[in-house]
């Protein structure tokens, strides 16, 4: 009867990402802290994005006082930060193209930061991100 609205996963340390990662989606980070005004308002956002995108891109939650390594790891410097990591679109001119068709298997680039900021953003600039990255919304 009524349908659980989808949130952003909260992970608890760093290994918990590699899976999500290696998955081929996108994947949108936002690092918060507990009692910080900004990533109350950012914790909206991305719960919203959690159900547009649904299982095109992973959107994860990671608060950096309880995973350990993340401040280090991501050089977090203030809260909140958001980081998409993605596969960059692979581009190939006409040479390279006809080289690959002989070939079964073509490479799968390696994931990468493709985007990231500090502070508040605007829902409809992080969705572009994702869509620019390969996410598609969910028609509801």
């Amino acid at each position: 009867m009524f349908k659980r609205k989808t949130k952003a996963r909260k992970i608890n340390s760093l290994d918990e990402l590699q899976p999500l990662v290696a998955s081929g989606r996108p994947v949108l980070i936002n690092f918060f802290q507990v009692g910080c005004a900004p990533c109350q308002v950012m914790d909206g956002i991305v719960n919203e994005l959690a159900r547009e995108y649904g299982e095109s891109a992973h959107i994860v939650k990671a608060d950096i006082g309880r995973v350990h390594g993340a401040a280090e790891t991501y050089k977090i410097r203030s809260t909140p930060t958001t980081v998409v990591i993605a596969r960059p679109p692979q581009k190939k001119s006409k040479k390279a193209r006809k080289k690959a068709q002989g070939t079964k298997k073509q490479q799968a680039s390696r994931p990468t930061q493709r985007f990231r900021t500090s502070g508040l953003i605007k829902k409809d600039q992080l969705a572009r991100v994702l869509e620019s990255n390969g996410a598609r919304r969910v028609d509801a």
